[in-house]
């Protein structure tokens, strides 16, 4: 007869995250936002339990840093007795993020939980029936960053045991976008005899390779505006034979990046009712977090906004969407207008063109250097990367070129 397994593959829950960058919502709503990394913990005990499935892999990072609060840790333990009661399994590794040699509250997690100790990478049996069906491989952080290639040190301990699953929490070696940690080429995970690669670290879901699954779930709750769309886990079922994967969603609050095009708009009063229209046509299943970008080919977005005319706009579609069920806000806006900084017809031998040319040798991170150094500071706030760099020179540079030429 063949054997089958099922498990759900999570990573990157990042419990009690701060959120950063919503200073300007209503308390109501920071709360829920507060508490959306909890709920969508609950949400993957619900989808475990609901598929009756064998195990749960969380590949590292389940909390937010190293000082875990006694709510995040009390809060996977009740989670983890949950899935006990329905004899579910539980294998769990930490990452760059939760590493061991942190200060880790001394909380006793139930016997269902299976913890890779230490760096070095060791092995757990899952065992069904009085049958042992599956082999689960990993390691856990215990210093902020793993910075070697671990993929040689994964070996199959028992060619007779049907299944055999590796966790790991790095990334491949060429990304440039995150710090590379435990990094790997995904040719050498290919080569290993390995069924399931589960995959953490890399907080945008992707199946990297089908045959065997090589998959990044992503986070299960999006904690800031670049992390968009939908989060959550993927349900794993697997016969010697075969594997399939699909994706669960499990977020409760979505960010969510949308562009507006108000050309048509002559008078300020017009634009609500656009970006009303824009916002209910989302249909969204779960609360929103808007990141909005407003975009025209007239010059008068920058004179409302200079006015502060459209920062009352957006408080009044705010107060209509936030009384919802699955309610709206936008936190952020951000006005396309004017000549983009890199293209600009203004450049040449004269004042706007030396402007234009000394604005684009300006670092924004090193204006605000000072800040990120900050002991405080510094815990809530992220360094810019190379993409919100530019948005804020080409901001500054549309201001400075509309109020230089409107006269």
């Amino acid at each position: 007869m063949e054997q089958k397994i099922s498990f759900i593959h999570a990573a990157d829950l990042h419990l009690d995250s701060p959120f950063k960058g919503l200073s300007n919502v209503s308390e109501t709503i920071f709360q829920e936002v507060r508490q959306s990394t909890f709920a969508a913990l609950d949400n993957l005990v619900k989808a475990a339990i609901e598929r009756n499935v064998d195990f749960v892999l969380l590949v590292g990072d389940l909390f937010d840093n190293e000082k875990q609060s006694l709510k995040a840790q009390i809060k996977l333990r009740n989670a983890f007795q949950e899935l006990q009661r329905h004899h579910i399994e539980v294998y769990l590794s930490y990452g760059n993020h939760d590493y061991i040699k942190g200060n880790i509250y001394p909380i006793t997690y139930p016997d269902n939980v299976h913890i890779f100790s230490g760096e070095q990478l060791s092995s757990f049996l899952y065992q069904k029936d009085h049958q042992t069906l599956a082999a689960i491989y990993g390691f856990s952080y215990e210093n902020r960053a793993v910075t070697r290639n671990r993929v040689q040190e994964y070996q199959i301990i028992d060619s007779e045991i049907p299944f055999h699953i590796a966790m790991l929490h790095g990334s491949i070696e060429s990304n440039t976008e995150h710090d590379t940690y435990a990094p790997f080429q995904l040719g050498e995970l290919i080569d290993k005899p390995f069924h399931y690669w589960a995959l953490g670290h890399i907080h945008k879901r992707e199946i990297l390779k089908k045959n065997p699954f090589v998959i990044y779930p992503g986070n299960i709750q999006g904690r800031n505006r670049k992390e968009t769309g939908e989060k959550g886990c993927y349900y794993v079922e697997m016969s010697e034979s075969e594997a399939e994967a699909s994706f669960i969603p499990l977020q409760v609050i979505q960010y969510n990046s949308i562009t507006i095009d108000l050309s048509a708009c002559k008078a300020i009063h017009d634009i609500e009712q656009v970006i009303k229209d824009n916002l209910a046509a989302l249909e969204a299943p779960v609360p929103q977090l808007v990141d909005l970008t407003l975009h025209s080919n007239q010059s008068n977005l920058i004179e409302w906004k200079n006015e502060d005319l459209i920062n009352e706009i957006i408080d009044i579609i705010n107060d209509t969407f936030e009384n919802q069920k699955n309610w709206l806000h936008i936190f952020r806006y951000t006005i396309q207008d004017g000549y983009p900084l890199h293209n600009s017809p203004l450049k040449g031998d004269h004042f706007l063109g030396e402007l234009s040319s000394q604005m684009e040798k300006i670092s924004v991170n090193q204006i605000v250097s000072e800040l990120f150094r900050h002991k405080e500071a510094r815990k809530y706030i992220e360094a810019l990367a190379n993409v919100e760099e530019e948005k804020i020179k080409e901001e500054a540079f549309q201001l400075l070129t509309h109020e230089l030429m409107k006269e």
